[in-house]
């Protein structure tokens, strides 16, 4: 790469750490770009793994007021992110690369979707609280840790939103502050990725010099993110968001 390609690559792992602490979605910031400059499509979605790690734990710790008083929770679902993440990246690397190559646009497309209707997910939410429909079970019962499982699997091999999967899981079956969920979110996200950059460390091939290029940027990102994020007009975040996801589509589909 060069220095103004590397320089791309860490603005968007700050980007992507930022919007992952807020919502999630920063693989579509990264992996797009690391399509753009030559990483085959395994190889880029192994190294933006890992290198989103740091960004994770950075806006995990930037949420620690929220995770105060919620250790069973964590605990629970920290569980089943980690039963998850370590099936989806063990399916990442036995499955043959074409697959991956097939699979990932549709992914790609189902987290956009996600991204866009994750307002309109957050107002049923809101109103089924506030009509005071019957109490969920207690940390959401066996639905929502088999959810979370579910996630965990989709996390592991690629990603792509899988923040805003879990706080719409977590909205639905858990009633709890929103940014107290958000804490949850980032702390079984961090889990995933960092289960699947161990495995994928040891096995898979990595391209470090994008891992630490997007570490000291999603490092960054997950402060600005945990501080300043929701400031930021949500409109115009996810416009950016499913900008960048049809891109790498596209990018997919074409090589």
């Amino acid at each position: 790469m060069t220095w103004l390609e590397q320089l791309a690559v860490f603005g968007a792992g700050i980007a992507a750490g930022g919007i992952n602490t807020i919502v999630g979605s920063g693989t579509l910031i990264t992996f797009p770009v690391l399509l753009a400059f030559g990483l085959p499509p395994v190889t880029a979605n192994v190294s933006n793994t890992i290198g989103l790690v740091p960004g994770s734990i950075s806006g995990v710790h930037g949420y620690r007021r929220e995770l105060a008083g919620q250790r069973e929770r964590l605990l629970r679902f920290g569980t089943a992110s980690l039963l998850g993440g370590i099936t989806g990246a063990i399916l990442l690397l036995t499955l043959p690369a074409d697959a991956f190559k097939a699979i990932v646009p549709v992914l790609i497309i189902a987290a956009l979707v996600l991204v866009v209707v994750q307002p309109r997910l957050s107002r049923w939410v809101k109103l089924r609280r506030e009509n005071g429909d019957s109490p969920a079970p207690k940390h959401g019962g066996p639905i929502l840790f088999v959810a979370i499982f579910a996630t965990g699997i989709y996390g592991g091999y690629f990603g792509a939103a899988q923040g805003v999967l879990l706080m719409g899981l977590l909205g639905v079956f858990v009633h709890e502050d929103m940014q107290r969920l958000n804490g949850i979110k980032n702390v079984l996200a961090m889990l995933v990725n960092g289960v699947a950059a161990v495995i994928f460390i040891v096995i898979a091939d990595v391209d470090w010099r994008a891992v630490l290029l997007i570490a000291l940027g999603s490092i960054i990102g997950g402060q600005l993110g945990a501080k300043m994020g929701r400031r930021m007009p949500p409109t115009a975040l996810r416009a950016v968001i499913v900008v960048v996801g049809l891109i790498a589509v596209v990018r997919l589909l074409m090589t």
